[in-house]
């Protein structure tokens, strides 16, 4: 996953307010939810530089784009289940807002550099990972949604990072990066029971994720360069019956599951795949850039995923059938989702994005 810091510009509204999942009608997809940054570079007559940044979540659902807030260091959205809240990061902070972007709500603060937020599915917390300064390792820690103090979920000199609350909330699998390698651990949301799931030495395991079975995970080398690799493996929750289910020719790595719990999505030979876990074929869903990296999630029915590509300096959010695999563009026709060839001008949106769950 892309890791950036982000600050952009301010756009107008160019849509209705989003309403909230409760009242999205039957049917709908609802919102694909993302930050978008616009940074811009001018020169006064002394040739003295000014750089100026406006942006900040953006909604896009139905074709109709709607701007949720005003900050450019918001990034990294996360959902909560029920579709109603969305938490964030603003400024190495833990925030949430309503889906229409309003009820904006503090949850940490303090010096720290938090990151990386996810909900869990009763709602009730929200998990992230915290680092004392830039590039330290980080912990574990989740706080209320309705704020309060935060606590440490795991508490080591390792960087534990990766996070996935189970589908019944019980239980985190995250990935805990200790010398060389990455392994998998868990740990109960309240810190207790924390248990160690791989031991394969050099070969990392990462990009867990829950299903209906046990655990999904990627499996080879995680770093970036000509020799980073990965298989997509299977487990139990305890760790035990490691199998394979998508390896061999071209690197595979895990990017979603659906919300049923039983198809994978994957990365894998410049394309985009789904594959139902277990003894079955895997379908392309997209050809994908060389070189290109992604983000890509399921919609909560799984009918449809959501795809930042970027790639040759392009940014590119689609949409994805399943069943069709036909591809549009989220907000296509939106002037202010493609780059600015305006001097001076950098625009970046995602890479973090999320979907937002609705009611049936």
């Amino acid at each position: 996953m892309l890791n950036r810091t982000i600050i952009t510009g301010l756009l107008a509204i160019l849509a209705l307010a989003l309403p909230a999942a409760g009242a999205a009608a039957a049917g709908h997809s609802g919102a694909v939810v993302f930050s978008r940054v616009v940074v811009k570079t001018t020169k006064d007559k002394e040739d003295k530089e000014t750089t100026s940044a406006e942006g900040g979540l953006y909604a896009v659902r139905d074709g109709r784009l709607n701007q949720l807030t005003e900050d450019p260091t918001d990034t990294e959205p996360a959902f909560s289940p029920d579709g109603r809240a969305i938490a964030f990061i603003r400024s190495g902070d833990v925030f949430s807002v309503r889906a229409d972007g309003s009820g904006l709500r503090r949850l940490t603060s303090g010096t720290e550099i938090d990151s990386s937020p996810t909900v869990s599915p009763s709602g009730k917390l929200v998990l992230f990972e915290r680092r004392s300064a830039d590039g330290a390792p980080a912990d574990l820690y989740a706080v209320n949604s309705l704020g309060g103090g935060a606590r440490a979920v795991t508490s080591t000199p390792e960087d534990d990072h990766e996070a996935s609350f189970s589908t019944d909330g019980r239980l985190i699998v995250f990935v805990r990066t200790a010398g060389a390698a990455d392994d998998l651990y868990s740990v109960r949301p309240s810190g207790a029971r924390a248990a160690r799931l791989t031991r394969t030495g050099r070969v990392d395991e990462f990009s867990p994720r829950y299903f209906a079975g046990g655990i999904v995970f990627s499996r080879g080398e995680s770093g970036e360069g000509p020799s980073a690799y990965a298989d997509v493996y299977t487990m139990r929750r305890n760790g035990r019956k490691v199998r394979p289910q998508v390896a061999g020719a071209g690197s595979a790595y895990v990017e979603d599951v659906s919300p049923n719990g039983r198809t994978v999505l994957f990365r894998r030979d410049q394309g985009l795949w789904v594959k139902r876990i277990g003894p079955s074929r895997a379908l392309k869903l997209s050809q994908l850039p060389d070189g290109s990296q992604t983000n890509a999630v399921f919609s909560s029915d799984g009918k449809k995923v959501a795809a930042f590509i970027e790639a040759d300096g392009r940014e590119q959010l689609s949409s994805i059938d399943v069943s069709s695999r036909s591809t549009t563009e989220l907000a296509e026709g939106f002037e202010p989702l493609e780059p600015s060839t305006e001097p001076g001008t950098v625009t970046t949106i995602g890479p973090v994005i999320t979907w937002q769950p609705v009611r049936r």
